[in-house]
């Protein structure tokens, strides 16, 4: 079969009509800004490239961080040749040319870099279909995907690539692209310091994306240099990288958890924020903030919840956007709350015992004895009735005969728990005394 990219992009293009990004694309691996933690001194493919072992392989990061730039020059560096395809055009007949093509390709004494963009979007089949090309040595696989590998792609091919993360660039890896861009360009951005600050967040750690910028802003015919003000009223704010269904999702509101855990309302309401920006439903994170007051602060504050709820019921009442409001009041109300696990792990408790413990009857003398053949078997005998026992506690066994008490509930001393925890303490010494 043909292959589209044995001449790489654009080049047979002018450059003048060539997209920045692409001109700027680099030609070797030590040109490339960013990603020290793959490509520095000790890292996993400087590595590779000395040993001459190169590995099937797995770059996972967000979008305009140089996955595909990595692959490509590797296959330079390795002397193979480069093919690459998009999980999202590519179905099952396609892949056959491909793999056929590698054949031919190693018969005649050459190998393959098969370079497979958002390659989680293959079902499992597809995915299966590459272990035996990869396993033969037919191509050597390089995948590239910005959903986390451990969810997103099959065992098999885990356990046959090794998984790089790639990150997203820094602000001072923007800043030598934008001076790379500038002397490509032959001229400096007509932007002062700040206005160039504000340029380099606009592209929110995507080299592809702050290209894309510079282009635009190089178009402006103006000899005059632009503030803040002026550049955001002729660019937009990239959109922030959020993914209801994928990786940002589960790692905001893991971040938005562990910060009300880590009682930060700070942290909490900026993680909170970031959601809400990224377009998450306020519902979700209703119901997650809930989930949190049940979870983490529980009976230490056993007002959280209502305060919850109510923050809930508000924002329904109000709808969007003034109910998230309320949303983010509840968020600093469980944030500054007194923590608690002890009654969630006392559940969990409760849980595990009842499933080791099977089908142990209650004792005899706590359970109800409605009819003479009952009353007969000992059911109810020797019941001791709270409200006629001294202090209003009797002191009695309610679990299985022969089952050795668990103490499942152990309250803090935070919060409201510190005057359940005296409660309890008291009832355990007359429980003893009754004992004894």
């Amino acid at each position: 079969m043909g292959d589209l990219f044995d001449s790489g992009p654009g080049a047979d293009v002018p450059a003048g009509y060539r997209p920045l990004a692409d001109r700027l694309r680099p030609r070797t691996l030590a040109e490339v800004i960013g990603q020290r933690q793959v490509l520095g001194p000790e890292a996993p493919l400087t590595a590779m490239l000395a040993s001459g072992a190169l590995s099937s392989l797995i770059f996972w990061g967000p979008p305009g961080v140089g996955k595909t730039t990595i692959a490509r020059l590797l296959a330079h560096e390795t002397d193979l040749h480069f093919v690459q395809i998009s999980a999202i055009f590519t179905g099952v007949p396609d892949l056959r040319k491909v793999f056929e093509a590698a054949k031919i390709r190693r018969q005649n004494g050459q190998g393959t870099l098969l370079f497979v963009d958002e390659i989680h979007r293959f079902n499992k089949a597809q995915q299966d279909g590459f272990l035996p090309h990869m396993e033969d040595g037919t191509i050597l696989l390089v995948g590239a995907t910005t959903e986390n590998p451990s969810f997103e792609l099959n065992a098999a091919v885990l356990s046959r690539a090794q998984v790089l993360v790639l990150e997203r660039l820094g602000s001072e890896d923007l800043e030598r692209l934008a001076q790379r861009a500038e002397a490509e360009l032959d001229r400096d951005l007509p932007l002062d310091a700040d206005a160039r600050a504000a340029l380099l967040q606009m592209a929110d750690g995507d080299g592809r994306a702050l290209l894309n910028l510079i282009e635009q802003v190089a178009a402006w015919k103006t000899d005059a240099t632009l503030d803040t003000s002026a550049l955001t009223k002729r660019l937009m704010k990239r959109a922030a990288q959020y993914d209801k269904g994928g990786d940002s999702h589960y790692n905001l509101i893991s971040a938005l958890h562990k910060s009300v855990r880590g009682s930060d309302p700070d942290a909490a309401l900026y993680w909170f924020a970031r959601m809400l920006e990224g377009g998450e439903d306020p519902r979700y994170l209703a119901r997650r903030i809930t989930r949190m007051a049940v979870e983490d602060i529980g009976l230490a504050d056993p007002q959280a919840q209502a305060f919850c709820l109510q923050s809930w019921q508000t924002y329904e009442r109000l709808g969007s956007p003034e109910g998230e409001l309320a949303l983010a009041q509840a968020v600093a109300y469980l944030a500054l709350a007194p923590k608690s696990n002890a009654a969630y792990v006392a559940y969990k408790g409760a849980r595990r015992t009842a499933k080791e413990t099977g089908s142990e009857p209650p004792p005899k003398h706590i359970l109800n004895a409605p009819t003479s053949m009952m009353k007969d078997q000992g059911y109810g005998a020797g019941y001791a009735y709270d409200h006629d026992a001294e202090d209003g506690f009797s002191g009695q066994n309610y679990f299985p005969d022969g089952m050795e008490r668990p103490q499942l509930y152990q309250p803090v001393e935070r919060g409201f728990e510190r005057d359940l925890k005296k409660r309890l303490d008291y009832f355990t010494r007359l429980r003893d005394k009754r004992e004894t």
